[in-house]
């Protein structure tokens, strides 16, 4: 939100508890049938969604749509000896650190965007083209107040990740943070988290920071414990959601945010297992660039919406063409905040899906898919060879298409 108290186009806000306005005038009947046609890239029978208990209770996994494989915890490979690659001392294969040396075992990070990567390489005053500021970010040539980095990216190989503050922002409100981990044995496991800090709050560049880092540790800290991968996606939710708590000064106008997260574990041999779970509207898509195989799943989104928007397709008022027309189709029914709750995820927020490749696990912000939200559109725009240049190529498909958000891609390619 603008500090005139507009907001920018497509961009999410949260319902004012005190204003009618952002509520149903009427009341949504999920009972009364729908003529309207499903949208074409809602989560399909291949993905599985959990019920997720209360945080105190131990979670349950039935199925809301086709029964589908259980799920179970990749194997690993027969005769396996881990050993740190520090030390070369025996290290279990659920160990996050040696005891013997300390050293986190295989996990590569990142976390974006990082402030302090604006002074490390300081760039040109627009104003007068010094490079030198103050403190406070003031150029010492003119006066005039630095202006924010615009894109912050890392490639870890196994995820690549780009945030980008966008046209109509002054500054970025995103967050992504990921952690690769080659396990000593076993499969590689990628855990990706992006958020999205709702403007008509306050700080939510703190609340999505906050998140998304939250989201990553409490997610490698509950697989490191032996969890399975549903168990651990609400755990990391969890985190995330009391790390955003925790920062709120006082309820009113909180810090707050979106958040979406991903596991991509080897489920066997030919299998890759992607869990994922979502608060608000930040989204996860399956994306196949190329024509796959005939049991290769096709491009789909993931997850569901916690939008007004995506209550009037689940009620069946109206297909999601209209619904996204709706003035108030940004809304969001729920987000990470002090102001949303002990327990602000639905139950069915966790969803597995399991595919081969080759394909494209995507997690984004509303940045991107407002300009695109179907899934083989998406598909078509990430054709790249290289998972960073399709990354790029989303973002600036975003920028193209106006920037008015701040714009968040991840990428993590499936073999």
């Amino acid at each position: 939100m603008n500090r005139d108290g507009t907001t920018e186009p497509g961009e999410p806000t949260r319902p004012d508890r005190s204003a009618a306005s952002d509520r149903p005038t009427e009341p949504i009947d999920p009972a009364e049938p729908s003529t309207a046609p499903p949208p074409s890239d809602q989560p399909t029978s291949t993905v599985s969604a959990y019920v997720t208990p209360p945080v105190s209770a131990a979670p349950t996994h039935p199925s809301d749509t086709v029964p589908t494989m259980p799920l179970a915890k990749p194997a690993a490979p027969p005769n396996a000896s881990p050993r740190c690659p520090g030390c070369r001392e025996s290290v279990s294969s659920t160990d996050r650190y040696c005891e013997a040396c300390g050293r986190e075992l295989g996990a590569r990070r990142v976390a974006l965007p990082h402030p302090e990567a604006e002074s490390a390489t300081p760039r040109p005053c627009d104003a007068c083209g010094a490079q030198e500021y103050d403190p406070d970010g003031y150029c010492r040539g003119c006066g005039q107040l630095r202006a924010p980095r615009d894109r912050f990216e890392a490639d870890l190989g196994a995820v690549c990740v780009a945030t980008d503050r966008g046209i109509a922002h002054a500054r970025n409100e995103d967050s992504v943070a990921a952690a690769v981990v080659d396990g000593a044995a076993g499969p590689r496991t990628v855990v990706i988290v992006v958020c999205d800090g709702v403007s008509t709050s306050e700080d939510p560049q703190a609340a999505s920071g906050t998140a998304s880092r939250s989201g990553v540790d409490a997610t490698l800290a509950a697989l490191a414990e032996g969890q399975d991968a549903p168990d651990a996606a609400l755990a990391g939710l969890a985190a995330a959601a009391q790390a955003v708590r925790d920062i709120a000064v006082h309820e009113s106008h909180a810090p707050s945010c979106t958040y979406v997260s991903a596991i991509v574990r080897g489920y066997d041999a030919d299998t890759v297992e992607i869990t994922v779970a979502n608060v608000g509207d930040s989204r996860a898509y399956w994306l196949v660039p190329a024509p796959g195989a005939p049991d290769i799943p096709p491009s789909q989104r993931l997850t569901v919406d916690d939008s007004w928007a995506q209550a009037l397709v689940d009620a069946g008022a109206m297909d999601e063409q209209a619904a996204m027309k709706d003035p108030r189709a940004h809304t969001l029914l729920r987000w990470l905040g002090a102001d949303s709750g002990d327990r602000p995820w639905s139950d069915t927020c966790v969803r597995a899906f399991r595919t081969r490749g080759p394909g494209l696990l995507l997690l984004c912000s509303d940045g991107l898919w407002n300009y695109q939200p179907d899934a083989h559109a998406l598909a078509a725009l990430a054709t790249a060879p290289e998972p960073m240049r399709a990354a790029r190529d989303l973002v600036e498909f975003a920028l193209r298409s106006g920037g008015n958000d701040n714009i968040t891609v991840a990428l993590a390619p499936v073999p």
